[in-house]
């Protein structure tokens, strides 16, 4: 059975028994807790803690899922995918215990005929926690598991909560004897890859509070209602139905498996375990990546963008390993879409972005890859040169971390330069950088905010946004919030009124709340209530679970009481500038794509009054004529005057008819639609815009950047501000033209001019201070020192020189001292504080014992630098110029000692 039949197979189940289908959510939503989502249930966690209500009691889903903390296994085990698809069933309050375990045993035993997977009972165990007795029942009942079937298991097996306090309950799961040849009899507990889990049942009952491990917490008590939250692997059920061995050779991750094998050296299943695990992480990486570009992340340095970019260079490594040469990205892209395009159609859509950004990284790798190789050469050769024949742990380290550089290549290329490598000390240091990983991921780890203040508020239903047709609205207070704490008072001057914050919650309110990159509006609200007029500034508007505007204030004047009446009104002038910056976002995203092409998509925003900032996915910066040409565009359709329309229909309707969606945002089913003239703009959008284009005012680009890998920044002035800058250039402009006495079309080539005559002019120096340091060395040649039978030149130089200049000089020297054994070591303060120095050896003194690579040392240790080198030639660079003097006296010293 394929897995996109599986997946329908199991969604047409639980909707034929009354569930809601709902859509996987993105890998990436806006929960501090988790940089992916990793379980079918995180989209659902607001109504899990009750923060919203649900809009159904019963739902089923298969939720795209990546787990990466153990990324270096992948492949060692085969079961374990660092991309998933968890599918799930979920009650809200309804069905419990009885009912999860009577519909999960019909989908799992059910013939193929009757719609289910056609799983043999008598090979299906079950665990269940420790006391659950009523679990252990219905098993019995249900589907006539003997006694022996079924197995009670502890805490960290078997009761399941977020790991963070929250919803928890004990859980229940389902096993499949895959037979002897897996291994030992027992269940479960004796041995896991012979008994496989393919499905986990929550029952969600209990509230947890803070904890330190998966069976070291405190339950607090029941939950107010009692959920289920279940999981089915659809990897592991595949693997099964397929009858393959493993979750790496099933119809979507084969393929990927093949097409390495095709041109690989060494194929796949040959009995090399190394090579078999680089096969499946290629398999299983490369799914990972497409599925996480394709919800809108670029490869980083950070974030979501680091653990991209790991998963694509361990593609590229293991295919290295296996002694692929040439490119593979764009074919295994191409792969994964194939195989999962049926189940995921964004893979397809999108396609020619999420290739060409992998296929981007794989060339930055390979570059990446060829310095890397220098520095190793450079730090064999140093480690040669000292005698040893172990490469360090730091350099290693140094390779990996600096430059991305796999150890295990780092491991060939010793063995082929007669070296070993220090493992231990490498992995010492890996664990050190792991620790603060897991540290620093502690810290920011935290319990979801509590929002049980909010709660009756958010279930009574969303506020009522007026500010698309008014910017004043009557209204009623719902709520007052002083830190977070309700209250049904708060007055000028009162304790309460001077907290860090006040809150106001309205029925209705024309005061946009910060969304899609438009900050909030800023107003007032006012009333007339027992004890007078009372005022509050806004300052800022949030929204709580998605419907209940909160607006935080400053009360400048009398009293509010909850219930009271009161006018919101928005600040005219801020809305104005708002919608500008609004609108402009939108128009400079339309010329984005009109000059760049399609592959130009949005990945994030961010306007205020006057102001934008776009970022897009692009590889590159943009050339001038580019830059040019979008601001031509952009402010040619405000210009044009465009009238700006929206409209209210259903998603997939919006979709079709053109309108641009941020990629990772979840968008309900019925959408708001911004159009702009025309097709030139169409996008989904909450936001406020202006009535017509002409509105916006001038566009004027501020610069292009990047800020990230694969993604770039465009930043604007729009309306006033626009004209504000444009007239501080103007003035700026005719100040050049007065102080250098041209015409203002002329500044452009003066200035040029002046430029290549001040680089001339430095380049005269630089030849006339090199001349004169030439003549400085003759005359240290012929007064170089003798220690013992050695002449010696051991000076410090003109500030300013660079190591090259030194070695130019060295080379003028060391041909001046004659034929007997001599050294030359010239050390200088250079740029930027950096101590450079060079020492160099004859014939004749290298014969003597000494050598340029050992007596430079003695330079570095005193001007705390390194260095290294070989017998007749090394240099090195330190930062510490006070100790100059002390290190030419060491270099004579050792001289003298030999």
């Amino acid at each position: 059975m394929q897995t996109h039949e599986i997946r329908k197979r199991f969604l047409d189940h639980f909707v034929n028994a009354g569930h809601a289908e709902v859509p996987s959510a993105s890998v990436i939503l806006d929960d501090p807790n988790l940089l992916f989502v990793n379980a079918g249930m995180v989209q659902f966690v607001p109504f899990f803690l009750g923060q919203r209500k649900p809009p159904w009691d019963r739902a089923t889903s298969v939720q795209k899922c990546i787990r990466t903390p153990d990324i270096d296994e992948v492949g060692i085990t085969t079961r374990h995918n660092t991309f998933f698809q968890m599918a799930g069933n979920f009650s809200f309050g309804d069905y419990f215990k009885r009912g999860a375990i009577e519909l999960a045993w019909a989908l799992l035993t059910n013939s193929v005929s009757e719609g289910g997977y056609g799983f043999d009972p008598e090979r299906l165990w079950a665990t269940v926690y420790l006391d659950d007795d009523e679990a252990a029942g219905l098993w019995q009942e249900i589907a006539g598991l003997p006694a022996e079937r079924i197995q009670r298991r502890g805490m960290a097996d078997n009761y399941w909560s977020m790991g963070i306090p929250g919803p928890c309950g004990p859980s229940s799961e389902i096993y499949y004897d895959r037979g002897p040849e897996y291994g030992i009899e027992g269940g479960p507990e004796a041995n896991e890859d012979r008994y496989i889990e393919i499905w986990n049942l929550v029952f969600m009952q209990n509230e947890r509070g803070e904890g330190t491990s998966k069976d070291d917490f405190e339950i607090l008590g029941p939950l107010p209602r009692q959920n289920i939250d279940t999981g089915m692997g659809v990897e592991r059920v595949a693997c099964l139905l397929q009858g393959v061995d493993n979750v790496y050779e099933t119809d979507l991750l084969r393929p990927a498996i093949d097409l390495i094998a095709g041109i690989a050296p060494r194929g796949y299943g040959q009995g090399h375990h190394d090579d078999d695990v680089r096969y499946r992480i290629i398999a299983d990486h490369s799914r990972t990546a497409a599925i996480i570009i394709a919800d809108g992340v670029s490869p980083g340095n950070e974030g979501r963008g680091y653990v991209l970019r790991r998963l694509l260079r361990r593609i590229i490594r293991a295919a290295k390993l296996l002694g692929v040469e040439q490119p593979v990205m764009a074919d295994l892209i191409a792969t994964v879409r194939d195989a999962m395009g049926p189940s995921y159609p964004e893979l397809v859509s999108d396609f020619d972005r999420i290739q060409r950004i992998a296929v981007a990284e794989e060339t930055a790798f390979n570059r990446t890859l060829a310095s890397g190789s220098k520095l190793f050469d450079d730090a064999a050769r140093a480690t040669k040169a000292s005698g040893a024949d172990v490469l360090s742990g730091t350099d290693a380290f140094t390779l990996h971390d600096t430059f991305g550089f796999p150890i295990e290549l780092t491991l060939e290329m010793a063995a082929e330069a007669d070296l070993r490598v220090d493992e231990e000390g490498f992995r010492g240091l890996m664990a050190e950088q792991r620790q603060r990983a897991k540290a620093d991921a502690a810290a920011r780890k935290q319990a979801h905010a509590d929002l049980s203040a909010y709660r009756d508020l958010v279930d009574a239903g969303p506020t009522e946004f007026t500010g698309f047709d008014e910017l004043a609205s009557e209204a009623t207070i719902l709520g007052i919030f002083v830190d977070g704490k309700r209250v049904p008072v708060v007055a000028h001057g009162a304790e309460a009124a001077a907290a860090d914050r006040v809150e106001l919650v309205l029925d209705r309110t024309p005061l946009y709340a910060e969304s899609g990159g438009q900050i909030a509006d800023i107003g007032t609200i006012s009333g007339t209530g027992s004890s007078g007029a009372a005022r509050a500034a806004v300052t800022d508007v949030q929204k709580i679970a998605k419907t209940l505007w909160v607006h935080r204030v400053n009360v400048e004047s009398g009293e509010f009481v909850e219930g009271d009446t009161i006018v919101a009104a928005v600040d005219p002038k801020w809305r104005h500038g708002a919608t500008q910056g609004h609108s402009g976002t939108h128009m400079v995203h339309a010329a984005l794509r009109q000059v760049l092409g399609p592959n130009a998509v949005q990945a994030g925003s961010l306007n205020r009054p006057g102001y934008l900032r776009f970022d897009f996915n692009w590889q590159g910066p943009l050339s001038e004529e580019q830059r040019n040409e979008i601001e031509l565009v952009t402010n040619e359709a405000v210009e044009a005057d465009h009238e700006v329309n929206t409209l209210y229909t259903k998603l997939d309707k919006a979709k079709a008819m053109g309108a641009m969606a941020l990629f990772g945002e979840a968008y309900p089913e019925d959408v708001r639609v911004v159009e702009i003239g025309g097709p030139f703009s169409i996008e989904l959008c909450g936001g406020t815009h202006v009535h017509n284009s002409a509105q916006i005012g001038p566009v004027t680009l501020l610069g292009e950047a990047s800020v990230g890998s694969g993604v770039r920044r465009v930043e604007a002035y729009v309306g006033l501000d626009s004209f504000k800058h444009l007239a501080k250039e103007r003035a700026l402009l005719a100040g050049l033209a007065t102080s250098l006495k041209v015409p203002s079309d002329e500044v452009p080539a003066r200035v040029a001019n002046l430029v290549d005559r001040l680089k001339s002019a430095e380049k005269e120096l630089d030849r006339l201070r090199l001349a004169g340091a030439r003549a400085a060395a003759a005359n240290a040649a012929a007064g170089a020192e003798e220690i013992g039978k050695v002449r010696v030149v051991a000076q410090r130089m003109a500030g300013g020189m660079s190591a090259g200049d030194l070695r130019s000089l060295v080379g003028d020297i060391r041909g001046k001292l004659g034929s007997g054994p001599g050294v030359v070591a010239l050390i200088a303060e250079g740029d930027n504080d950096s101590v450079p120095y060079v020492v160099a050896v004859n014939q004749a003194a290298q014969d003597a014992g000494l050598r340029a690579d050992d007596l430079v040392k003695q330079l570095s240790a005193a001007v705390d630098g390194r260095g290294g080198g070989k017998a007749d030639l090394a240099q090195g660079s330190g930062k510490g110029a006070a100790g100059i003097d002390a290190a030419l006296a060491a270099i004579r010293a050792e001289i003298g000692r030999r």
